[in-house]
């Protein structure tokens, strides 16, 4: 699975620099879909990471969609706190991705899975 979280992470990079991002941006991305994917991994085993540009906001926009089917997240304010885990991590991972990323919404409760969507406004001129 570790495997899974270094392919997504890969090829987020990647479509980062096709798309203009610079150094700093591909790591902020690279590192924000690192963390939801090793949230998918750790909470439901298993889903999948979407990369794709659209638009949001009336902007383009690289979007990361993380979804699975596992139990959801009860209370997703309390998730998105600083140090607030509801298993073995350090309540890092869905905070610390919103901060490296333009925006961050959640989807999900309980028995529903989880859907994840973070985006990063592509650069003006890409």
């Amino acid at each position: 699975m570790s495997n899974d979280i270094v392919t997504a992470r890969q090829a987020g990079r990647e479509l980062a620099e096709q798309l203009g991002f610079s150094l700093t941006d591909r790591t902020m991305i690279s590192t924000a879909i690192s963390e939801v994917a090793r949230n998918i991994t750790s909470y439901a085993g298993s889903g999948e990471i979407r990369l794709l540009v659209d638009e949001r906001d009336g902007r383009q926009a690289l979007v990361v969609q993380a979804s699975d089917k596992g139990p959801g997240i009860r209370d997703i304010a309390r998730a998105m706190e600083d140090g607030y885990s509801t298993g073995l991590g350090l309540g890092l991972g869905l905070p610390g991705a919103k901060r490296l990323m333009d925006r961050l919404t959640v989807d999900s409760g309980p028995g529903r899975g989880t859907l994840v969507e973070m985006w990063k406004w592509v650069p003006n001129g890409a």
